[in-house]
């Protein structure tokens, strides 16, 4: 799936309501959901916590999905950034152009923020075909 389609449909989730473990805009997102919706994968565990300072679970889970891990500085639009918003806590956040999209646990809602994202960063993921398709970019530009 190309950065465009997969911010797209993470652009269409703006105003869906918040739900822990939701995996549909119908029934409501969490962070997890938003990042599954956007990027059309299926089968996204929701058996998970997010209250947790050990992010591993939430590596496997995105590596099952065929995520690969880059570093936080490669991280572009339609990246996915693993965050630590507080103590004890991740949240799953995706890049766009401008800024980022979440699922909003106090605005109980998906959001598209301007800027940067102002939590510390753990970890970021892309697609492997999302990273081909922007190194194949470069290559074109010379």
């Amino acid at each position: 799936m190309r950065t465009d389609e997969i911010v797209a449909r993470a652009r269409a989730l703006v105003g869906a309501r918040f739900r822990p473990q939701g995996r549909s805009a119908e029934q409501g997102l969490d962070c997890i959901g938003v990042v599954a919706v956007a990027n059309g994968l299926d089968g996204v565990r929701s058996d998970y916590c997010l209250r947790s300072s050990d992010a591993s679970e939430v590596h496997r889970e995105f590596k099952r999905h065929g995520f690969i891990r880059v570093t936080p500085t490669e991280a572009t639009e339609g990246n996915v950034l693993l965050v630590r918003p507080g103590p004890g806590r991740l949240h799953a956040v995706l890049l766009t152009r401008e800024g980022y999209l979440h699922a909003d646990m106090g605005l109980r809602r998906v959001v598209e923020v301007p800027g940067a994202v102002p939590w510390p960063i753990l970890s970021a993921w892309g697609r492997p075909e999302r990273n081909a398709e922007r190194h194949a970019g470069t290559e074109a530009r010379g």
